[in-house]
């Protein structure tokens, strides 16, 4: 049986010469894509293991970068570099986070260069997948679906693939289109109970977790989007919008109940795609029954769409009142069951609503949250985007005096509510309308991948004031709410590594 080994990344941090990071620190975080992705391989008759390279305290310096007049040194954080090429038949690196961009390179580099085959896929690689070719992938996937995975592991194996090539791009230049329809998550093998063990984590990326909510489990029950904003890549995929079931959704709930996990959390921003449907409002409300009678609490990392939430459904000119079953379902938390932690996406910009079609007014938005709050979520981390085109002194501070007043009103609802803004600065995310306006207006200031795919790391001017200033206005706004926000930067205490060549 072809053995392939199915590989995490190492976490990347950005130090400063004081031992602060400037980026968002991944280490321990459940593994949803590789439930996923391990999956469908074993079920496709390959002897898959998981190589996980964020396990692990080794840490390596692979480079540095000017930001802010600071040099921060690029150092990958993880267990032992020291694949061996030929330890698996093929390698298969995700890569979703361009800030992992070079380190991703290097790896394929090596293994390249050692004899080993290579298959890389993930957003970063379905944008540019020229950059992975160059450094020796042996094809780069570019169907986020995973209907393409079982024929190009036939095919990097030397075998005739066991059906035609779909959404994959080889060395030679070749490119072959997406096969339609995507395969949608209903039709996602199960994990294994060995597998759902393996990769459940200890960190929530938004916020820290009580121990007795810990571990964490992850469940992706849908994919695609009917949006069209300009600053995602999700519209590029072009998979429309699928989900699973409320019965498979269980089984995949309760897979990861049965492994221990304490908690669940749901990367997908489009949870709410379904109540699109007329039988898919009925489907949320099942789906969030079923979890709750099963235990583990919901953790909501991505930020629902919150205009599905209301009783208009998100449809253009409808009601845009809270849908308070809907909101009760999603967001309800009586101390043991239901949704602890949810991130919530503040509704900007205010100028050039066209391309945001999912946005809220900002007065329906805050009866939206306000809403949320009386349902007893017990933590919520509020990400407001800085440093959009037209954004000035004037707006930013508008927004400030927005979101404070917005906080004011939640404290009075719930005295108890945990609650963070976090601030991105805009990230440039190859392929998408955002990017190219930037990079063809010239406010870019950076392209560097470590900086433009950072969470903290502002990396263009706007027309009225510098990224310096953009990044200022992060700093100001994280400390509005419960004053946690900043930890971000003081994760690491560590000291500037020394320089070391990059081995694995």
């Amino acid at each position: 049986m072809p053995t392939v080994g199915a590989i995490e990344l190492p976490a990347i941090k950005l130090v400063d010469v004081e031992g602060r990071n400037w980026t968002a620190l991944r280490r321990r975080e459940p593994l949803v894509s590789k439930q996923i992705l391990i999956s469908q391989l074993r079920a496709g008759g390959f002897d898959v293991d998981l190589v996980n390279l964020k396990r692990g305290d080794q840490e390596m310096q692979t480079g540095e970068v000017l930001w802010r007049d600071m040099p921060l040194a690029k150092v990958l954080v993880g267990r032992a570099f020291d694949l061996h090429p030929r330890d698996y038949d093929v390698w298969a690196i995700t890569i979703n986070y361009i800030q992992e961009r070079e380190g991703a390179c290097d790896l394929v580099r090596e293994i390249a260069r050692g004899g080993g085959r290579v298959v890389v896929g993930g957003s970063d690689a379905f944008a540019e997948p020229e950059p992975y070719l160059e450094a020796g992938a042996h094809a780069v996937v570019r169907d986020k679906s995973g209907a393409a995975n079982h024929a190009v592991v036939d095919y990097v194996l030397g075998n005739e693939p066991r059906e035609p090539l779909t959404g994959v791009v080889l060395p030679d230049g070749r490119s072959f289109p997406v096969k339609r329809p995507p395969m949608s998550p209903q039709d996602w093998p199960l994990p294994s109970h060995e597998l759902v063990l393996e990769t459940l984590g200890v960190e929530h990326w938004e916020s820290g977790l009580p121990e007795h909510l810990r571990p964490i489990g992850s469940v992706m029950a849908d994919i695609g989007c009917d949006r069209h904003c300009d600053f995602c890549e999700t519209p590029l995929y072009k998979l429309g919008y699928k989900r699973m079931d409320p019965e498979t959704a269980l089984k995949w709930f309760e897979a990861q109940w049965r492994a221990g996990a304490a908690s669940v959390i749901c990367p997908s921003d489009q949870f709410l795609g379904r109540v699109l449907w007329k039988e898919g409002r009925e489907e949320v409300l099942a789906i969030m029954k079923d979890v709750r009678e099963i235990g583990p609490a919901i953790l909501w990392g991505n930020g629902l769409e919150l205009k599905k939430a209301t009783l208009g459904r998100g449809l253009p000119d409808s009601d845009l009142a809270p849908d308070e079953e809907l909101v009760e379902a999603l967001w309800g938390w009586d101390g043991s069951v239901g949704c602890y932690q949810a991130y919530l996406p503040a509704e900007r910009p205010t100028f050039g609503r066209e391309a945001y079609a999912k946005l809220l007014p900002w007065r329906e938005h805050s009866r939206l949250v306000e809403s949320i709050v009386r349902a007893g979520v017990a933590d919520i981390t509020y990400g407001v985007i800085v440093g959009l085109a037209d954004d000035n002194e004037e707006s930013l501070e508008d927004l400030e005096q927005g979101v404070s007043e917005l906080y004011d009103r939640l404290i009075e609802i719930n005295p108890d509510l945990v609650f963070n803004v976090t601030p991105y600065a805009i990230r440039p995310l190859p392929g998408t309308p955002q990017a190219a306006a930037l990079r063809a207006s010239g406010l870019l200031r950076f392209e560097d991948p470590a900086i433009i795919g950072g969470f903290w790391t502002a990396c263009a001017d706007t027309k009225h004031m510098s990224y310096e200033r953009v990044s200022d206005w992060q700093t100001r706004l994280a400390t509005i709410g419960s004053g946690n926000a900043m930890n971000w930067q003081h994760v690491t205490g560590a000291a500037k590594p020394k320089p070391e060549s990059l081995s694995y």
